[in-house]
C-alpha cells in the first residue's frame, strides 16, 4: 500500500509538470481507472451497482500501451439477486495518431482490448446460483480528453465476453465506462518515487527517534 501511494504522490506532481509532447510517446506509463454500471437506487425496490476498472500500461511504442486490467463490480436488486463480476486481463490500446483522426483539440480516439480470467456469479435468496467462470476478452472504442498534459478524462464503449465452465457456459455485456488516465514519463515518476521514498523513510526514522 506504501508504494502504490508513493505511485500516485509521483503521477500527480509529474501531472503538473510535463510537457504536451509526453502523453503517449514511447517510455511512458499510464495509470487510471474506469468506473461503469453506476447506480445508486434511492426508491425501494431500486438497484444498487459500480464496476471499477484500474489500470496500469507501458507505451511499448509511441500511441501504443500493453498492461495489466483489474475489473471488480456488483449490482445488487431485491427481485433479480447480486450479480457480482471479477476478472483480471492483459490489455492493449492504440491511440489514433492527432493527424488521423481528432474529434476535437487535446482529444484522441483509441481502441482497447484485453483477455483473461474472469468472471460472473449471480446469487438469488431462495433460488439456485447461476455463474460462469473461464477466460473473458473485451473490445472497444474509446476516446481521451486531455485536461492537462498529462491527465485524460475518457469514455470507452466495451463488449465483454466470458466463456468458460459454470451453470451458464457464456456470458456477455455491453459497458460504457468512464474514468480517467494519468501519463507519466518513466524516468521522472522513477526519481521522484525514489525521492518520496527516501522521505517516508526519514518521517519513519525521526518518528522511531522521538518515541525512544
Amino acid at each position: 500500500m506504501k508504494k502504490i501511494g508513493l505511485l500516485l504522490v509521483a503521477a500527480f506532481t509529474l501531472a503538473a509538470g510535463q510537457n504536451a509532447n509526453a502523453q503517449i510517446q514511447k517510455g511512458n506509463i499510464m495509470v487510471g481507472a474506469g468506473l461503469a454500471n453506476f447506480n445508486l437506487g434511492l426508491q425501494k425496490g431500486a438497484s444498487v451497482g459500480l464496476q471499477l476498472n484500474p489500470r496500469v500500461g507501458y507505451f511499448f511504442r509511441d500511441n501504443i500501451a500493453v498492461g495489466a486490467l483489474v475489473n471488480f463490480g456488483f449490482d445488487y436488486a431485491k427481485s433479480r439477486g447480486t450479480v457480482i463480476d471479477y476478472g483480471v486481463s492483459a490489455f492493449g490500446r492504440y491511440y489514433a495518431g492527432s493527424n488521423q483522426i481528432e474529434l476535437i483539440n487535446h482529444a484522441r480516439f483509441f481502441a482497447e482490448a484485453n483477455i483473461g480470467p474472469s468472471g460472473t456469479n449471480t446469487i438469488v435468496s431462495g433460488k439456485d446460483n447461476f455463474s460462469t467462470n473461464g477466460l473473458g476478452i473485451g473490445i472497444g472504442p474509446g476516446v481521451a480528453y486531455f485536461l492537462t498534459p498529462n491527465i485524460g478524462l475518457e469514455a470507452l464503449a466495451k463488449y465483454n465476453g466470458t466463456v468458460g465452465f459454470g451453470n451458464t457456459a457464456t456470458a456477455h455485456s455491453l459497458k460504457i465506462e468512464v474514468g480517467f488516465q494519468i501519463y507519466l514519463s518513466t524516468k521522472k515518476a522513477r526519481a521522484i518515487y525514489n525521492e518520496a521514498s527516501r522521505d517516508v523513510k526519514r518521517k519513519m526514522k525521526e518518528s522511531e527517534e522521538s518515541e525512544d
